[in-house]
């Protein structure tokens, strides 16, 4: 990345629950934390979620990780979040802004916050979410709101102005609340996010190797595209 990029002014953590990417990344000094969740837990291939969490943690022991809760009730929810917030220093525990039955998490946030366990409260996709999240989190632990922008995307909505404005209600009610742009499409998002003030992004390993083309110059670009083009002809030998 060129220096002074506008992607200095945002933390990179990488999302995903690959132990090996997971300790590559770790290594990596432009990622500042990471992320998990049940359902990349799941497409990995884990089954025991307690240990994979204990094998990661050996080693990521200097920047936050995040581990979600899997009930979907407030007393189980409650007490998976205190015991995953007792697995290390750096643990945040993500907590659904809503169960299944769309039933707010508000008070069982505001319950843990104020009891001093970090949190990340994720799935948001509303500013009324963003609003309820940040009252429950005010003067309690530090905290992330997670709110999906790509998710938003994917509805045909453009996300900036929902994050710009949930960026605000975060700095009016919750100042020890860091917001997460989730659930990014492509690199620009990385951009995007830098530039209107979010502190946090999550990036998937394929986005992270993106990274390298953060300012590079269009005509190269064009011409490796002309080459690659001309290469793969010559390699399937097509004649006409």
């Amino acid at each position: 990345m060129p220096k002074n990029s506008s992607l200095d002014r945002i933390k990179i953590f990488a999302d995903g629950a690959s132990l090996p990417s997971m300790l590559e990344s770790a290594r990596d000094p432009r990622i500042a934390g990471f992320t998990t969740n049940p359902t990349l837990m799941r497409k990995a291939g884990i089954s025991d979620y307690r240990a994979f969490a204990k094998e990661v943690l050996a080693v990521i022991k200097d920047k936050p990780i995040s581990f979600e809760v899997f009930a979907d009730d407030v007393p189980e929810m409650r007490r998976q979040a205190r015991e995953i917030a007792t697995w290390g220093a750096n643990v945040y525990v993500k907590i659904p802004v809503t169960n299944t039955r769309r039933e707010s998490m508000e008070g069982l946030v505001k319950e843990l916050s104020s009891a001093g366990v970090k949190l990340n409260v994720t799935a948001i996709c509303t500013l009324e979410q963003v609003r309820d999240v940040a009252r429950a989190l005010a003067g309690g632990a530090p905290s992330v709101v997670s709110v999906f922008a790509g998710r938003i995307a994917d509805t045909g909505r453009d996300p900036i102005p929902l994050m710009k404005e949930a960026l605000q209600i975060c700095r009016a009610s919750a100042p020890s609340a860091e917001l997460l742009w989730a659930s990014p499409r492509e690199l620009l998002n990385i951009v995007q996010a830098a530039e209107i003030g979010c502190d946090i992004i999550t990036v998937t390993p394929d986005l992270l190797k993106k990274l390298e083309l953060v300012g590079k110059d269009l005509a190269d670009f064009s011409l490796e595209t002309v080459q690659m083009f001309f290469k793969d002809a010559q390699a399937a030998g097509f004649v006409l």
